[in-house]
């Protein structure tokens, strides 16, 4: 990982994450009138086609060959498209307003869930100004949110099951992320659209039994269309955009330092919501500042190992010539 890997990474990771953060009060408005899962299904339906056609013309036919990596590729596609939308697009729903605010701090809880994630599969413990890092996003985001008030976490126990469905759409996206790792050689495109589509797949089988047993509603063509503005917004930036930046960001950075950038997703969303017309009081102020110096100390860290590393290699080869 070089420096230029690491700067560019860093605003890629920043423009998912924010467009991300944008998404919870967009799809609050369409909720009111879509049912969740088909509101993630026709999303990310819309988001594959245009990936299909990308790789086709980019990198051909051949791209969409799985070389023995089709379970892995179904799994992650699951993970990331299936599982991630409709569970923390349903606990969202289930919690009407707050639902867009617990949705988007349960983003901010993504590096921590990675981080026990690793530290089962790997039992390497991360880089310690990594862990202080997002410990301080962490804060950050959370006083964001709470404005400093405990009766926030009150009102959460209240809903149980809906917290616990974001919860489980949280670590469904951590996983997809972790698997981006497996596929190194392949390019962010060809990983992207393949698990997309595999992802899309089993999001249109679950909405097709639902609805053939009378559990959801198909939507006509009156509520397509009445949330079509919502839906671009979807499709194009924290779909299409948001993905692709994503997993180009994660590969240049590491899961670990990358996903430290879902704390700007509640911080986003916040901000949103005051410019219509929210007050923001010292608290909110104070951790939106939190969530940046973190930010800003985790690339300054992470470019200062990169410098320790530079001079020890070129030393070592100093004394091999």
């Amino acid at each position: 990982m070089n420096r230029k890997n690491v700067s560019l990474g860093t605003a890629l990771c920043l423009i998912a994450s924010m467009s991300w953060g944008a998404m919870f009060p967009v799809a609050h408005s369409a909720l009111e009138f879509m049912d969740p899962l088909y509101f993630s299904f026709f999303r990310y339906f819309f988001v594959t086609v245009v990936l299909v056609i990308l790789l086709v013309f980019k990198e051909g036919k051949s791209a969409f060959r799985l070389e023995g990596k089709g379970g892995k590729l179904l799994f992650y596609g699951t993970m990331g498209f299936t599982l991630y939308n409709f569970m923390i697009f349903s606990g969202q729903d289930l919690m009407g307003d707050s639902g867009t605010i617990i949705a988007s701090i349960m983003e901010a809880l993504m590096p921590m869930i990675t981080i026990v994630i690793l530290w089962f599969r790997t039992k390497i413990k991360p880089a310690r100004f990594m862990m202080i890092s997002i410990l301080i996003a962490l804060t950050g985001a959370l006083l964001v949110i709470t404005n400093g008030s405990l009766t926030f976490f009150a009102m959460a126990a209240e809903h149980l099951v809906p917290v616990l469905f974001i919860f489980i759409g949280a670590v469904g996206w951590v996983l997809y992320s972790l698997g981006g790792s497996q596929f190194g050689e392949w390019s962010v495109l060809r990983y992207s659209a393949l698990t997309c589509l595999l992802g899309t797949i089993v999001s249109f089988f679950i909405v097709a039994l639902g609805s053939l047993f009378g559990l959801l509603q198909t939507p006509d063509w009156h509520t397509l269309s009445s949330v079509k503005y919502q839906m671009t917004f979807m499709v194009i930036f924290p779909g299409l955009i948001a993905l692709l930046s994503w997993n180009a960001g994660i590969k240049m950075l590491s899961t670990v330092n990358g996903i430290l950038f879902m704390s700007v997703v509640p911080v986003t969303t916040f901000v949103l919501m005051a410019l219509q017309g929210y007050k923001i009081s010292m608290n909110e102020f104070y951790g939106a500042l939190l969530v940046i110096f973190a930010l800003i100390q985790n690339n300054y860290y992470q470019r200062k190992s990169l410098r320790s590393l530079d001079l020890a290699e070129n030393g070592a080869l100093k004394k091999a010539l």
